[in-house]
């Protein structure tokens, strides 16, 4: 099981880079110890620029391409600018879409973002989701979003750990997702015969 982690974070250390890794570390056990690879989009910005201008990814890019698209479920991470994901992360996606429009198509996709207020959290639901819809990936129902007052708070940990169980339920299959009754909580099925049988009064 391959999990990848793209972080849009721009500073070192990164907030992103953060919410990034606490994502994968609380996805990777649920998901079977899955291999986590981290991609840092600050590291490719020249070559998402260059493939825009020549129509060619680069090297570096080009492997950051196949190991998403090789990935059985991701872990996207955007600071917020502009109350929306930031430039480097669009362009890397635009990037890839046009080197292969169905990259994404079917892969389990959990979004967060980071920023400076809780009022930019809508993000989620009013960029991020719809991005990856657009794009065929299947977005788990919760997002993570993490404000500077967020850090060592109670109810970052609980989101953190609810959306990684929804990934990794999603990189195990549709069966998997879906919780299945025992076999001993169905009731015993009484013909409908035997049951109008019991309500005639007796002789």
């Amino acid at each position: 099981m391959r999990l990848v982690v793209v972080s849009a974070g721009l500073s070192v250390p990164s907030s992103t880079r953060l919410l990034g890794d606490r994502l994968a570390a609380a996805a990777a056990p649920a998901a079977g110890d899955a291999e986590v690879r981290v991609i840092e989009l600050r590291d490719l910005a020249v070559e998402i620029a260059h493939t825009f201008t020549n129509g060619f990814p680069g090297g570096a890019l080009s492997d950051a391409f196949d190991a998403v698209t090789g990935a059985d479920g991701l872990i996207v991470v955007t600071p917020v600018f502009s109350a929306s994901y930031s430039g480097l992360f669009k362009s890397f996606f635009d990037a890839l879409s046009v080197t292969d429009p169905d990259a994404l198509a079917g892969k389990p996709v959990l979004i967060a973002a980071t920023g400076g207020s809780a009022r930019h959290s809508l993000v989620l639901d009013h960029a991020l989701r719809p991005l990856f819809s657009y794009l065929r990936a299947v977005v788990v129902p919760t997002g993570v979003y993490a404000a500077s007052e967020d850090w060592g708070a109670e109810g970052l940990d609980g989101r953190v750990e609810r959306a990684a169980g929804e990934l990794a339920a999603l990189t195990a299959g549709p069966a998997a997702a879906r919780p299945r009754p025992r076999r001993d909580s169905f009731e015993e099925v009484t013909p409908f015969e035997e049951r109008l049988a019991g309500l005639r009064p007796a002789g």
